[in-house]
């Protein structure tokens, strides 16, 4: 059961034995309703699933330093990792360790 504040409109939450408005803080007895509510908060949890390609023979190489052991060409491929109104990311993959690395924009 939802209480909404009757100045406002808004949802009341309980806390400390009383319900008590988000917006304008009106406040009301809980004693009544005791038993009917219980605050809780629902985290979640993300997971970013990247796919690595293992078969880059025939992805475009490009001339970029590797992080890992210093070498100066790497194959790279875009990815939208993130919300579609955002830019791609771009990873590289070096030519002679096999680093894999990314970078945003």
């Amino acid at each position: 059961m939802v209480e909404f504040c009757p100045k406002c409109n808004n949802i009341m939450l309980p806390k400390e034995g009383i319900l008590k408005c988000v917006v304008c803080g009106f406040e009301s007895s809980l004693e009544n309703n005791k038993d009917k509510y219980e605050l809780s908060e629902k985290i979640e949890s993300k997971s970013q699933d990247v796919t690595v390609i293992e078969n880059v023979n025939t992805l475009p190489s490009i001339r970029i330093e590797c992080p890992s052991c210093g070498n100066m060409e790497a194959y790279w491929w875009l990815q939208q990792t993130r919300c579609a109104d955002e830019p791609e990311t771009r990873f590289y993959k070096c030519k002679k360790c096999s680093h894999t690395w990314r970078e945003y924009d």
